[in-house]
């Protein structure tokens, strides 16, 4: 088996604890922290909205680093990151201290989400590449599936302390030793070429002469760079504050039980769909894909205010959640056709970073949207026009000749 598919199943896992303990449990702390201290949501929710910042800011050198250090320290460092901030919130005593544990929550998520996954991956493959990114960023929704009732579970038994324990040990004792063994800095290293090429007798496989770095500078002054990073940014605004505010609005009209079923729906849904793109994105236009993709979530959400029966309901929740997962897929594939492989990790970087940067705002501005105006109306309408000014320009920047 080409070495590249153990690449994959290695990201699986990193993004499977990354985005299951520092992503979709988010909100388990929250009601655990309010609860453990009777700190106001709102304080905790602007800690966290600071982790979603300061992890957006750094995730803009994640490329550099892996560049300089290699994945393997840089992912173990980050993991390590991850693991003792959420060990030190069981521990907190003083609210200034949540903004400490998140900071450094905040490391590790930078390096172990979307951009490092997708710079994880990309080395090792090219034409296949839609697919084996597909597979493994789908280890972020089956963290959401798998980890957050753990979460839950533990809590409930073993006090929040203990969780966080059995949580943080079986992250290291399942990622680090796969981290030391399988990450190493590209497929050069082992005689091969992306896809599982054999180095020809005459053409040794080697690291690609370096060209010089892209500035940053210059991706800023670039419409094109905007006609990618934009696009996912309203995207991702749009997408992250309906799945934070989902449960909310659903319950007056589904009950609370059945709202949060929903969640569970739009996860298991955005697997579906990333598996799905990831068989056919190699043989197409990818920022038509991203259209679509943006234009079937508007449609699921334009559905949900004009027709809030229940069965409906689940219905445009599912086809909401086809296009979730797909959202952080799609940034790399875009930067993999249309910039050269030398420049990749640092354009890809950037793009989530900004795109992070973008959506921490999304949940407050659909809260705000929905106290001023009385109703999710206004708020879930916001969304639908972020998505369709985001499918317009990914569409208008695609590139037409050489």
């Amino acid at each position: 088996m080409f070495f590249g598919w153990k690449i994959v199943v290695v990201a699986f896992v990193i993004a499977f604890f990354a985005f299951g303990i520092g992503f979709y449990s988010l909100g388990i702390y929250l009601v655990a922290l309010n609860a453990r201290h009777g700190w106001p949501i709102a304080f905790i929710s602007l800690a966290i909205t600071v982790y979603y910042v300061l992890g957006a800011s750094l995730t803009a050198f994640v490329g550099d680093a892996f560049e300089r250090f290699g994945p393997c320290r840089v992912v173990s460092v980050a993991v390590g990151a991850l693991g003792l901030g959420v060990l030190a919130l069981p521990l907190l005593e003083r609210p200034w201290q949540l903004f400490v544990a998140f900071g450094v929550m905040a490391v590790g998520w930078a390096a172990t989400s979307g951009a490092a996954i997708n710079t994880l991956v990309a080395p090792w493959f090219d034409r296949k590449r839609g697919l084996a990114v597909s597979i493994a960023m789908n280890g972020a929704a089956a963290g959401g599936v798998v980890i957050v009732p753990l979460w839950a579970t533990l809590i409930a038994a073993r006090g929040f302390a203990t969780a966080a324990l059995v949580m943080v040990g079986a992250m290291m004792l399942i990622v680090l030793p796969l981290i030391a063994r399988y990450l190493h800095r590209g497929p050069e290293v082992m005689g091969l070429r992306p896809d599982g090429a054999m180095a020809g007798l005459g053409d040794p496989a080697r690291r690609p002469e370096t060209m010089p770095a892209l500035p940053r500078r210059e991706l800023l002054r670039s419409i094109h760079f905007w006609t990618i990073s934009a696009p996912f940014a309203l995207g991702l605004l749009a997408q992250v504050g309906f799945i934070t505010h989902q449960v909310a609005y659903l319950t007056p009209r589904l009950g609370a039980e059945r709202a949060a079923l929903t969640l569970s729906l739009t996860t298991l849904a955005a697997i579906i769909g990333r598996l799905a793109t990831g068989v056919f994105i190699d043989r197409v236009d990818r920022r038509l894909a991203c259209a679509a993709n943006l234009a079937v979530q508007a449609v699921a959400v334009v559905t949900m205010i004009g027709w809030p029966s229940p069965s409906v309901l689940y219905v445009a929740c599912a086809l909401f959640g086809l296009g979730v997962g797909n959202m952080t897929t799609f940034p790399g594939l875009v930067v993999q056709v249309e910039y050269p492989k030398e420049h990749f990790s640092r354009v890809v970087s950037f793009v989530v970073a900004i795109n992070r940067f973008t959506f921490a705002f999304g949940p407050g501005l659909l809260g705000a949207i929905r106290d001023w105006s009385g109703s999710y109306t206004a708020a879930l309408a916001v969304c639908v026009g972020c998505e369709v000014v985001a499918a317009i320009v990914i569409v208008m920047g695609r590139r037409r000749g050489p």
